[in-house]
């Protein structure tokens, strides 16, 4: 099993690197915004979790070994693969904590491939996860508490039936000026971002 990578960083498709480790090219899938984060030709450590099937053999990248453990305790919930463990994990632990905090089940159902029943069930696996492991939900990046403003669900509902999915929308609305007010302000802002 492969631990952890060291070494420069080279930007595939969305969603993808290569770490060479010495010459050597390791491809790795990270999450929407550690991609975003990561830049061409830096030297980073990812913590990384290997997931190995009879037909394939993948890599899963984190800056942090605890955003590793929250994609792996994902991964081990029933019904929640790898891609969607990564979809999950690009969403702000806060608005993960709201979703829990208010039994609302439709904030999860903006990320790509969850829909009603998937949404409902991954609810009640959040909350027994955040009571058993708190610490996986702490977000070192941003303040809790702003976040409430920002991700107006029919916002998320407008954009995601525009076809945009989760990460790229929860993205966007995060970076969206705070005096927006409305939902027809945030989506058009977020529209003109693009």
């Amino acid at each position: 099993m492969i631990s952890s990578l060291r070494g420069v960083v080279h930007k595939g498709p969305i969603g993808e690197v290569t770490v060479d480790v010495q010459g050597v090219g390791y491809r790795v899938a990270v999450p929407l915004d550690i991609w975003e984060m990561l830049q061409e030709g830096e030297q980073r450590l990812l913590w990384t979790s290997t997931y190995v099937r009879e037909d394939r053999f993948d890599l899963y990248g984190f800056p942090e070994a605890a955003g590793r453990r929250f994609f792996e305790e994902l991964i081990n919930m029933q019904g929640i693969g790898p891609r969607l463990g990564l979809e999950l994990c690009a969403v702000p632990k806060d608005l993960l904590m709201q979703a829990v905090r208010d039994e609302d089940a439709s904030i999860l159902q903006s990320i790509k491939g969850v829909g009603r029943k998937t949404a409902e069930k991954l609810l009640l696996e959040l909350k027994s996860l955040a009571e058993k492991q708190p610490d996986l939900f702490r977000s070192s990046s941003s303040k809790v508490g702003d976040m409430g403003n920002q991700y107006d669900q029919d916002a998320v509902e407008a954009l995601k039936g525009l076809g945009y999915d989760g990460p790229t929308i929860l993205d966007m609305l995060k970076k969206l000026p705070k005096d927006l007010k409305t939902t027809e302000e945030r989506v058009t802002a977020a529209l003109r971002a693009l």
